[in-house]
């Protein structure tokens, strides 16, 4: 795209081609929220700072079912603006030059909802009592203006203001909270580079309680009723971030917190820096250790090390979901290799129709792509062994902290980490659709000349 319009395009991804914006990165999301509960209305500024990758006469943010009353960019007076289902396309006084920073203001308002998608409803929505954010992969639009693509890393300051009541949990380290006239504002900033669908508010009647660990300052958000089913159930969350941080390298960032709802949930979601569970997730029985370890885990694999597009979701999902089998493995329970023959007799059982390094849009959040994702790197650690697999994994997560990566990084990454040659290895795994057999354990591959 040469100088000129940014408009309506998405920024190329062909999952998504309506999501994201050409022509910019974003710096700074600066969000200030007056919301209320009972009416579900939201009352919004985003100050929006940003640097042109080319010279921009226009340029688009995408925004859902909000309107925007007011847009500026630069403080210019005749900025303008036009709103269509999706998108925000603004004009400002004068190009911005290639290379230049500038800042976009914008004030919104409505009645926030979930978007519907192909993946079902995703976005801001209002609980029983409360408010939840699950945006993954397309939501961050319904509640502020943004450059919705995976591969947009930005830093967040996030102010909510809500009724007294409702205790408050969004995206970065809590600096400040003040309350005057029966509502509190909480303010939150994040420095680390965070994806739009990884930004998130909570809001609900919780408890917010802090707990140390030797890894990271663990924050939980529940409802009081809640309490011992929580302790109960959360209860080896120290242990497993221990033992993910020496598996994995250490903690990518400074605080986790876990969020419960007093809702119950389909699935449990995961954050920047946090995760998100139903009330049905916490029994007071264990039952959802498994999810668990699976949303840890995902604060290296998705929010630290993140998708350059969501093609290479297995990098996300297949992580994740091994790190369910290494825990297993690790508190005693079923072996990490019981598991992989069990999920690939499972597989085999199943149609042979995606391809893990681009499973399309319809596949990507497909239980075989998670299964599969495992699988893959179960095979490569029983192909270089234990100590070069787990060197592989510490090594990739520090080399890429707070960068985005290809489903290629991966297998470059793999080969220079072990100095095997894996080419054949990932053909047949990532780019294959038939699924390959497991090797035996101790199997070992040439060295790459």
């Amino acid at each position: 795209m040469t100088s000129a319009t940014a408009g309506s395009r998405g920024v190329g991804d062909d999952y998504l081609p309506h999501s994201g914006n050409g022509g910019y990165g974003v710096d700074l999301y600066d969000l200030d929220l007056r919301y209320r509960v009972a009416t579900n209305r939201l009352d919004a500024r985003a100050v929006i700072t940003a640097t042109a990758s080319q010279e921009l006469t226009s340029f688009s943010l995408d925004l859902v079912r909000l309107k925007a009353g007011k847009v500026t960019v630069d403080g210019g007076r005749r900025t303008r603006f036009r709103q269509a289902a999706s998108k925000l396309v603004v004009t400002p006084e004068r190009p911005i030059a290639a290379g230049q920073t500038f800042t976009v203001d914008v004030e919104y308002a409505g009645t926030p909802a979930p978007r519907r998608s192909p993946w079902g409803l995703v976005g801001w929505e209002e609980l029983t009592d409360g408010v939840i954010v699950a945006a993954q992969p397309s939501g961050a639009p319904t509640w502020f203006p943004c450059n919705d693509h995976p591969s947009d890393r930005a830093r967040y300051r996030i102010r909510v203001s809500a009724e007294q009541t409702y205790a408050v949990v969004a995206t970065g380290e809590l600096v400040e909270r003040t309350v005057s006239s029966g509502r509190a504002t909480w303010t939150y900033a994040c420095d680390v580079p965070t994806a739009t669908y990884l930004a998130t508010v909570q809001v609900g009647r919780y408890q917010l309680v802090e707990r140390e660990t030797a890894a990271a300052t663990v924050g939980f958000a529940y409802p009081a009723e809640l309490e011992q089913r929580v302790a109960a159930d959360f209860a080896p969350l120290p242990e497993m971030l221990s033992y993910f941080s020496d598996a994995f390298g250490p903690y990518p960032f400074d605080a986790y917190t876990v969020v419960v709802t007093a809702d119950d949930l389909e699935i449990p979601l995961e954050a920047q820096a946090a995760a998100i569970f139903g009330a049905n997730h916490a029994d007071g029985a264990g039952g959802s250790e498994r999810l668990i370890a699976h949303e840890l885990a995902h604060q290296w694999f998705g929010n630290s090390v993140g998708l350059a597009a969501w093609k290479h979701i297995w990098l996300n999902e297949g992580f994740a979901c091994y790190a369910e089998w290494l825990w297993s493995e690790r508190a005693g329970r079923e072996h990490a290799d019981t598991l992989a023959r069990r999920f690939h007799a499972g597989l085999l059982r199943l149609p042979q129709n995606i391809v893990l390094s681009d499973p399309g849009a319809a596949g990507m959040f497909d239980d075989r792509v998670y299964k599969r994702g495992a699988l893959t790197l179960h095979a490569l650690r029983l192909t270089v062994g234990d100590e070069r697999f787990f060197a592989l994994l510490r090594g990739w997560t520090e080399r890429y902290r707070y960068a985005t990566v290809t489903t290629d990084d991966f297998r470059a990454f793999a080969a220079e980490a072990t100095g095997a040659d894996l080419d054949a290895f990932f053909d047949a795994w990532l780019d294959g659709v038939a699924l390959p057999a497991l090797p035996a354990t101790g199997v070992t591959v040439r060295a790459r000349r």
